[in-house]
């Protein structure tokens, strides 16, 4: 699954590794994001394709139709969302991209949980595959998104057995585009998910089980 992450860098960094300026009506900002700890219920930046150009927008992280009883959902399962009552529309008309620098995850060890981070191991960031209900510029809270997961391979599983849909940037800027079918989705996010062998993860401090907490110090490996 995926219940924090990190998205700390500037807008140019993780634009610049997804497309070119002049494919995006997004105004530049070079000052760092500096979200060491996003969590459900806050707004995130999502990046998402309207008029054939990329716009970033900050939506409402959970998703809570008129109908739905329940507390928010945060995370979409890959397998069975585009079938699903409730995540059928947004996998057709909602798909956005949710740039980070990795994410956390808990495992459970000596009667205490341990929070890890898991990151690409040269460094770059990562574009998570996302559903949400849109439009997203509308910039309210009215049902917001969701992080789309699948299962965890090899090494990650050790970590959690679910992991989020993570892109690499062609088929991140693929999965934005609004003129594809059902299958050809599902052929994105069957196909294209980062491979485990590109990713790396340390223990890091608890103090990230805070919403509160921000620092930096949050992605360090503990010494």
């Amino acid at each position: 699954m995926c219940g924090r992450f990190s998205q700390s860098l500037t807008r140019e960094e993780y634009l610049a590794e997804l497309v070119g300026t002049a494919e995006r009506r997004i105004a530049g900002d070079h000052e760092p994001i500096a979200r060491y700890n996003v969590a459900p219920g806050t707004k995130v930046l999502l990046l998402s394709e309207r008029n054939n150009a990329l716009h970033l927008d900050a939506v409402h992280w959970g998703y809570a139709p008129d109908w739905w009883t329940k507390a928010p959902l945060i995370n979409a399962r890959a397998e069975t969302a585009a079938t699903s009552r409730m995540f059928k529309p947004l996998w057709q008309h909602g798909r956005t991209i949710v740039f980070a620098d990795g994410w956390y995850e808990w495992r459970r060890e000596n009667d205490s949980k341990q929070p890890y981070f898991i990151h690409r191991k040269d460094g770059r960031p990562i574009f998570m595959a996302a559903i949400g209900s849109p439009p997203f510029e509308r910039g309210d809270s009215n049902e917001g998104f969701l992080i789309v997961t699948t299962a965890a391979d090899k090494g990650l599983i050790d970590i959690h057995e679910r992991r989020p849909l993570v892109l690499p940037p062609t088929a991140a800027r693929a999965w934005m585009h609004q003129n594809l079918n059902t299958k050809e989705v599902q052929q994105i996010a069957h196909d294209c998910s980062q491979p485990a062998e590109d990713f790396t993860w340390h223990a890091v401090t608890t103090a990230v089980g805070s919403v509160k907490s921000q620092e930096k110090k949050l992605i360090s490996p503990m010494i």
